[in-house]
C-alpha cells in the first residue's frame, strides 16, 4: 500500500465486471463496478486496515475460498484513468466507451484502487474506487493480422 492509501495490483484477475453500470440483481443502474482477486496476504493487509474484503466460496467440496474486493467505477468527482492497449496502441476510455471491457477478454490487468472513508448514521467504513487501470487485451489472430487497416465506419454509422 502506498504512503497515500492507495493499492496497486500488478497481474490483477477481475470477476463480475459491470462498467456499463447495468441493473441486475447485485447491481443498481448506473452503479459502475467489478470485483478483483486477491491474494491472501493483500486480502489480509486490507482486511486488517478496514477495506471491505470478501471470500467467495469453493467451487467444489475441499475448494479453499477466494479472497476479493468490489471496486467502484465513478466518473463523478475524480474520474479514473482507464487506458485499454491493444496491437494497435493505446486507447484512453471515457465514460462512455468503458463499457467495452465487459466483454472483452483480458490477456493482464494492472490498477491503482484508492480508498474512501465513509461515515454514515455513526458508521464507518473504506469503499474501493478504481484510480487508475491499464487493460491490455487479449487478440485472436484475426484481430492481430488487420491491426494495421484503419477502421473506415462502423454500422452505427449508417454506412452499410
Amino acid at each position: 500500500m502506498a504512503g497515500d492509501g492507495t493499492v496497486l495490483i500488478e497481474g490483477a484477475q477481475t470477476i463480475f465486471r459491470n462498467f456499463k453500470g447495468k441493473e441486475g440483481p447485485y447491481n443498481r443502474e448506473g452503479d459502475r463496478n467489478f470485483c478483483v482477486l486477491l491474494d491472501e496476504g493483500t486480502a489480509k493487509m486490507l482486511a486488517d486496515d478496514g477495506w471491505p474484503v470478501k471470500n467467495l466460496p469453493g467451487r467444489e467440496e475441499g475448494d479453499v475460498e477466494q479472497p476479493y474486493l468490489q471496486v467502484s467505477v465513478k466518473y463523478k468527482g475524480r474520474p479514473p484513468r482507464i487506458a485499454m492497449i491493444t496491437s494497435r496502441g493505446r486507447t484512453e476510455l471515457g465514460e462512455d466507451e468503458v463499457e467495452l471491457l465487459d466483454h472483452a477478454e483480458f490477456k493482464n490487468v494492472d490498477l491503482i484502487i484508492r480508498p474512501y472513508n465513509w461515515e454514515v448514521n455513526g458508521k464507518t467504513g473504506i469503499k474501493a474506487y478504481l484510480k487508475s487501470m491499464f487493460v491490455t487485451i487479449e487478440e485472436d489472430e484475426l484481430e492481430r493480422k488487420y491491426a494495421d487497416i484503419p477502421d473506415a465506419h462502423t454500422p452505427a454509422d449508417g454506412l452499410e
